[in-house]
């Protein structure tokens, strides 16, 4: 899944946190290494039953694999159909052989290593989710296996709720660290990572903020097609906010009309005041845009 996939899929994860992995860390050597590994791992284990995996993203979101790996190396034989064509029908095979998995593996829903995958996950050919779980597998039932260490990925963490988006960047490790690893997150504010991506890609993120608003401020029977535009002179933020956060500011505290480049700032700065007293982090915005 690239990252414009990952954006657009994030908008049906409404409520949950959602890890996209950045770009750059697609072409890293040792994840290129780890998924050659998994591949052969995948394909040895089932050489019998003739099923070839060549995609990790591809070969495993509808079950089949998982299924024909827990019944050969765990000896379990969970009731589904062999072939399941329809969605529904994916994510149902999915469940069940995703529980019965779990089982296996001893992990329970309340367990950090279960909540790194799920069928939503693995359905929507999430790597990093099917790489968690893929690695789980082999440490349980082929723990002999080497596997490259230190693998690790930067993402970007989403969460879409009804206050916004939130956005963390971090260092996520697949395998095991050892002890010269550079683990630890990465404290570049991660929006000004998201803004270093190629034009179509930011050209993603605008779109899911213009969905966002427009979501939120639809009551008003208001619509937004230009975020740096509209939201310049501050009416558009503070009602935002508003709306939000359910609460009314008096008309009089605002030029709900601003003219010219000082109530227009009157405007900005006091939706950042606003802001900052809700403890929303806007220590680095300068009202003025510059």
């Amino acid at each position: 899944m690239d990252f414009e996939q990952g954006f657009e899929a994030t908008a049906s994860f409404q409520g949950e946190r959602r890890k996209i992995i950045q770009p750059t860390s697609l072409n890293d050597p040792k994840l290129a290494k780890l998924k050659e590994v998994l591949v052969e791992w995948i394909n040895s284990t089932l050489k019998s039953e003739h099923i070839v995996v060549q995609s990790l993203e591809e070969d495993i979101y509808d079950g089949l694999v998982l299924h024909h790996l827990l019944r050969r190396l765990g000896d379990v034989h969970v009731e589904v159909d062999d072939i399941a064509l329809t969605t529904t029908a994916q994510m149902r095979k999915l469940e069940l052989v995703l529980q019965a998995l779990d089982q296996k593996l001893g992990l329970s829903s309340q367990d950090d290593d279960a909540a790194k995958w799920n069928v939503k996950l693995l359905h929507s050919r999430d790597l990093l989710a099917t790489l968690h779980l893929l690695v789980a597998m082999v440490k349980n039932f082929q723990p002999s296996l080497p596997l490259p260490p230190n693998v690790s990925v930067e993402v970007v963490s989403l969460e879409v709720n009804k206050s916004g988006i939130k956005s963390d960047k971090q260092i996520e490790y697949i395998t095991s660290q050892s002890e010269d690893g550079d683990g630890g997150s990465n404290k570049d504010d991660p929006i000004d990572e998201l803004l270093k991506l190629d034009a179509h890609k930011i050209a993603t993120v605008k779109k899911a903020i213009l969905h966002f608003v427009n979501k939120n401020m639809s009551s008003l029977r208001l619509q937004v097609v230009d975020v740096e535009q509209q939201f310049a002179d501050g009416v558009f933020l503070l009602l935002l906010i508003g709306q939000l956060e359910d609460f009314f500011i008096p008309l009089y505290e605002f030029y709900l009309s601003p003219n010219g480049e000082s109530e227009m700032l009157h405007n900005v700065t006091l939706a950042l005041d606003i802001l900052s007293d809700r403890e929303v982090q806007v220590s680095g915005i300068n009202p003025e845009g510059e």
